[in-house]
């Protein structure tokens, strides 16, 4: 058995200990923020973190996160008020939306990592999160706004 915190919530899985830790999160605790994406993680859909770091959780066994805190973008803030989501709510980043939970996630470790990046900085720590509608000028308009605290102003 495999036990793990996810969203702050302590959880119990049965089951193959190489499950995708993106199963987990869908199928067996009903959180469906993250996205099956390529499967292959290359596309970033899945991203989430484990213990504050961005991983793909499609290609993240289960066993191999036992005892680690795991966060999704439902755990980011239960409110949807980070200031990632304020942001590209403000930016009106999301097109289809489909990629957004993995975008999210992933600019939340880059600005944990790097509070005032520049655009070099999200160009290097967003690099390899896909997304399909070409909503990048967006998504870097709406990490500036978050890092910047004016996460309520339209960029």
């Amino acid at each position: 058995m495999t036990t793990l915190t996810i969203n702050g919530r302590q959880v119990s899985l049965r089951g193959p200990d190489d499950t995708p830790l993106l199963w987990v999160i869908r199928d067996e605790i009903g959180l469906k923020g993250t996205k099956f994406g390529c499967g292959i993680g290359q596309c970033g859909a899945c991203t989430v973190h484990v213990d504050g770091k961005a991983v793909r959780s499609c290609v993240t066994p289960a066993a191999a996160v036992a005892g680690r805190a795991v966060t999704t973008i439902e755990g980011l803030d239960p409110r949807g008020a980070h200031p990632l989501q304020t942001a590209w709510v403000a930016a009106q980043v999301p097109q289809c939306g489909y990629c957004q939970s993995g975008q999210i996630m992933q600019a939340a470790a880059l600005l944990k990592a790097t509070p005032h990046p520049t655009d070099a900085d999200i160009d290097h720590g967003m690099n390899g999160n896909l997304c399909r509608c070409m909503a990048y000028v967006r998504i870097k308009a709406a990490i500036k706004l978050a890092a910047a605290g004016q996460a309520g102003v339209h960029a």
